[in-house]
């Protein structure tokens, strides 16, 4: 009998806690939800957080506020969303910077695997390499013919140091056993000027970014680094088909939250936000931005950002790379 009484005293907890996490997860969202962007208003991954947020509320009821924090590559909207409560109601549409950031800033922002919760994949956007449409380098052989003739000759340029393009191009020069030389921008916009001025050889983007220059034929696209080809440029081959089978680089955006999140609550958000991928309206906006949806489930995502964190930890280590 006394045994019997220590071990309910001992699970006592443990059952009021389940509950808890039961009913908060039955309930949530029982107010408006905050949606934290590491990015600008406009962007990519601006416009994704605010259509699946649009779809989430719709189905709940209750509002998804979405916040823009730029700023130190998304660090201090991840430092946002680290020091929050971890009860479903600060959430952040996060990118590659979630798995690139603890090597590339020293000393390490933060621990991905003790300070954030993964709790849904939505999606990616390939990333894409363009030249000036009158370039003699018409062709990604080209490229990699006049690259290796002359190491480091062919400059490109990305959005920053660090940014997932360059990281792309950095994982394609080791594929492809060639040397360019990297040009860091604050942004796409100028680096794609710089491109059509003939400063630069070519550009690293998203495909996003670089579709309206291709539409008005001042850019070309030789390549683009996603597994299959983007439904932007159809014409236009993979990395893979180009002689690298397996090689992928994409912008990935996912729904993440604090470190600590109760499982119910987790749950209970993935299945919101898988029910907003299954709609029409994401699917046609996430392909309106070159994407595509990729549903899977919590422990997918939670694997994927690791292997991501382990390649991105070893480029970033042996190229050397610093952050802007």
């Amino acid at each position: 009998m006394r045994c019997m009484r220590f071990l309910a005293r001992r699970l006592l907890p443990l059952v009021l806690a389940l509950g808890t996490c039961t009913a908060h997860a039955q309930t949530w969202p029982a107010k408006p939800v905050r949606m934290i962007v590491g990015y600008t208003a406009g962007g990519a991954v601006d416009i994704i957080a605010r259509v699946v947020g649009q779809q989430v509320s719709a189905t709940t009821g209750q509002p998804v506020i979405v916040e823009n924090r730029p700023g130190a590559g998304t660090n201090i909207a991840m430092r946002a969303l680290i020091d929050s409560p971890p009860d479903g109601y600060t959430l952040m549409m996060a990118a590659n910077a979630l798995a690139a950031n603890p090597a590339l800033f020293q000393p390490p922002p933060f621990d991905p695997a003790r300070d954030v919760t993964p709790i849904a994949l939505v999606g990616r956007v390939p990333v894409v390499i363009a030249v000036n449409a009158q370039s003699e380098l018409g062709s990604l052989a080209k490229l990699i013919s006049v690259a290796k003739e002359k190491p480091d000759w062919i400059t490109f340029g990305s959005p920053g140091n660090g940014s997932t393009p360059h990281l792309a191009v950095e994982l394609f020069e080791r594929a492809a056993g060639i040397r360019l030389t990297h040009v860091p921008y604050r942004g796409g916009a100028q680096a794609m000027t710089d491109t059509l001025s003939g400063q630069l050889q070519a550009v690293a983007v998203n495909a996003l970014e670089v579709l309206p220059q291709v539409k008005a034929g001042k850019l070309r696209v030789l390549a683009v680094m996603s597994p299959a080809r983007s439904a932007l440029f159809p014409d236009v081959p993979t990395i893979a088909e180009s002689g690298f089978p397996g090689f992928e680089a994409a912008v990935w955006y996912g729904v993440i939250g604090p470190g600590g999140m109760p499982p119910a609550v987790v749950g209970r958000i993935h299945e919101e936000v898988q029910r907003a991928l299954r709609s029409p309206e994401v699917r046609e906006r996430l392909a309106g931005a070159g994407g595509e949806v990729i549903p899977a489930t919590t422990a997918q995502f939670a694997a994927m950002v690791e292997a991501e964190r382990a390649r991105y930890e070893k480029l970033i280590r042996e190229a050397g790379i610093k952050p802007d």
